[in-house]
């Protein structure tokens, strides 16, 4: 049965360039990305269709290749940091390729120990894995073509509509965002909806728990800390909501850093026993093999030896760019200490956050995974051991240091974007019966496809939109929440301005989500409050965060509908699908934008609709935004019932 062939290699690197492209604008929008893997298998089942003997193995193979690439994507979590602290003006090609695939080949490596413990050895749910293996197969039936024409279908009717209501915003025909500040009691607060059919999407693949979980770091930021930091500090009614803002920027923000730190620190406790467990597997697996015993092809890996081998050589190549990075700067005189504990660090935590990040998709999903709390902890520590290797710094040196441990992080980022996606891909082979070690090479070339696409989709965003807190940068900059959340952690270590009590709050806050949430999962059956999601609700902007649990419950209801139909499984994949659609169009209209920014050197070239029609506008966008949320649901439902139907007809 065909596997890894070159086809599939070159239709997986051709959905790489749409679904990267999307996942780097919504991740900079938003804070958050998507998982690929479904979609992904969908568009190459209905491309492969039209090849003699393929196989639902080699359809595993593109999806994993895409699927790599997209996550890979989530580097922008951390690269963008180096403009907003003004190192960089733009991002250099092979520099930014170099770090993306020495990253992501490293957590190729780490996952790969990890496998029999976390995904053959445990009863860790891989949400994702499970659903793309049950496309796949469903796929690889006389049924499937039928259902994979149905399911790009909705693709491209979620994808074009969601691009299109992002057209008409461009043209300010109607406004895609509301936000506004108010009083709320002695202080003030913030309420605002961004009306992104991508956020309903993504709301809906990271489902109702998830959701509920960021309403509550919501009421926490917006309806208890804000009001109680900002009392004092609005009293110039002229400046009432920039005032809001910044203490939600520079206070509120960190509360919720510490929150998702000391979630993250959690998970990695809970994991330790199957990381331990799964390494001497291997190492038991290499002993077996050289003792002449055969393994089944399901359970060969690659070699330990392999493995060891390219992480060990790794670090050479890293080394150099980490010693380049330095050349030439105020930290050139130490460089060589520095260098030296960077790629320990690499070496050691990066098994570390490749385990963290490996069993946090096994529990919720690559999607719902929110890495980028790890990346605090990884901005947190490798600042505090730069700062202890290299001493007191004179303030010269201090956006150097701070720049090079963003650098520095990054490389470890890149271990987490990818292994936070590798175990989940890995379990979708193993369920359909796919070569682990074939599967571990096609991500490699994943890596590299993603390697070589995201550079200059980030330079594009750069110059068409730019970063917000970035020098220069303007009113329609995108967020980049995670970047300037972590360049501000780094800056505040090296500056000394750093708040560390509003740290260690947001710390008891995880604390105490921490134990509702094990209660509840030793006391019922359904409920829980994952801590990371409270914390992601607490330090993303309200009008990113609320649309997106408005999303989970819309997805929730339709779940509930699609529970009732003749074939329910069917009926949630076209929900999956529609969300997808959403994200994926929106995203890749922000790309296009993008362009025409750059082409043209305006911030709003579309905007053809006078200033004056802005009033107008908000009501328009909330009408259009609501009718084709239903519509398209609606639309979905009746596809599905209609595909439900047929096989009655042609039995009749």
């Amino acid at each position: 049965m065909r596997e890894l062939t070159l086809r599939g290699v070159v239709i997986g690197g051709l959905i790489t360039l749409v679904f990267t492209a999307a996942n780097v604008y919504l991740g900079l929008k938003v804070g958050l990305t998507f998982a690929t893997s479904i979609p992904a298998a969908v568009i190459s089942m209905a491309i492969l269709r039209y090849f003699r003997n393929h196989s639902v193995r080699e359809n595993n193979i593109v999806q994993t290749i895409a699927s790599a690439a997209g996550t890979l994507s989530a580097i922008i979590f951390v690269l963008p940091g180096l403009i907003i602290v003004g190192w960089w003006s733009g991002f250099p090609y092979w520099t930014t390729a170099a770090l993306c695939a020495l990253g992501g080949i490293l957590g190729v490596m780490y996952s790969i120990p990890l496998r029999r413990a976390l995904v053959t050895g445990s009863d860790l749910p891989y949400p994702e894995g499970v659903a793309g293996a049950e496309v796949l197969r469903v796929g690889d039936t006389s049924e499937g073509a039928e259902e994979n024409k149905r399911g790009l279908r909705v693709i491209a009717v979620g994808g074009l509509s969601a691009a299109g209501f992002s057209l008409l915003a461009a043209f300010k025909a109607l406004a895609n965002s509301l936000t506004t500040a108010f009083r709320f009691g002695s202080g003030g607060s913030i309420f605002g909806a961004s009306l992104s059919l991508a956020l309903i999407g993504v709301g809906h693949l990271v489902g109702l728990t998830v959701g509920v979980a960021m309403i509550v770091g919501v009421l926490v930021s917006y309806g208890v800390l804000l009001p109680v930091f900002s009392t004092g500090q609005l009293s110039a009614a002229s400046s009432f909501s920039a005032a809001v803002h910044h203490v939600f920027s520079h206070d509120v923000r960190f509360i919720g850093a510490g929150t998702i730190a000391v979630a993250a620190i959690w998970t990695l406790l809970k994991i330790s026993g199957p990381i331990f467990r799964g390494i001497a597997e291997a190492i038991g697996t290499l002993r077996t093999r050289r003792s002449g015993e055969g393994l089944p092809r399901t359970e060969r890996d690659l070699s330990i030896t392999v493995v060891g081998g390219v992480t060990l050589a790794s670090m050479i190549p890293i080394g150099l760019m980490l010693w380049l990075f330095v050349r030439g700067t105020p930290l050139a005189t130490s460089a060589g200490g520095l260098v030296t504990v960077s790629i320990i660090y690499v070496l050691l935590v990066g098994l570390a956050v490749a385990s963290v990040c490996g069993y946090m998709a096994g529990l919720i999903g690559s999607s719902n995974s929110p890495i980028s709390g790890v990346g605090i902890l990884i901005i947190l520590t490798i600042a505090l051991l730069i700062r202890a290797v290299h001493g007191s710094a004179d303030p010269s040196q201090v956006p150097a240091l701070v720049a090079y441990t963003l650098f520095t992080a990054a490389v470890v980022f890149g271990v987490a974007t990818i292994s936070n996606d590798n175990l989940q891909d890995l379990k979708t082979g193993q369920l359909v019966g796919s070569t682990p070690w074939k599967q571990q090479v096609a991500l490699i070339i994943g890596v590299v496809f993603g390697s070589l696409i995201i550079p200059p989709v980030l330079q594009l965003m750069q110059t068409g939109f730019g970063f917000a807190g970035a020098p220069g940068a303007g009113p329609d900059a995108l967020a980049a929440p995670q970047a300037s959340l972590i360049s501000s952690l780094a800056q505040g270590v090296f500056g000394g301005s750093l708040d560390w009590g509003l740290l260690g709050l947001g710390a008891g806050i995880g604390v105490v989500v921490i134990v509702i949430d094990e209660i509840l999962g030793r006391t019922t059956q359904h409920l829980r409050l994952p801590p990371l999601a409270v914390g992601m609700g607490m330090y993303l902007p309200i009008d990113l965060t609320l649309m997106i649990p408005i999303g989970a419950i819309i997805g929730r209801l339709y779940d509930s509908w699609a529970s009732r139909t003749a074939k329910p499984e069917r009926a949630k994949r076209l929900g999956v699908l529609l969300a997808t659609g959403l994200i994926v169009g929106e995203s890749l209209f922000g790309v296009v934008f993008a362009g025409i920014v750059a082409a043209t050197g305006e911030e709003s070239p579309l905007g053809f609709v006078p200033d004056s029609f802005a009033t107008a506008a908000n009501w328009l966008g909330v009408i259009v935004f609501t009718a084709i949320v239903l519509g398209l649901y609606r639309w979905t439902q009746r596809l599905s019932v209609r595909a439900d139907s047929v096989p009655e007809a042609d039995e009749r």
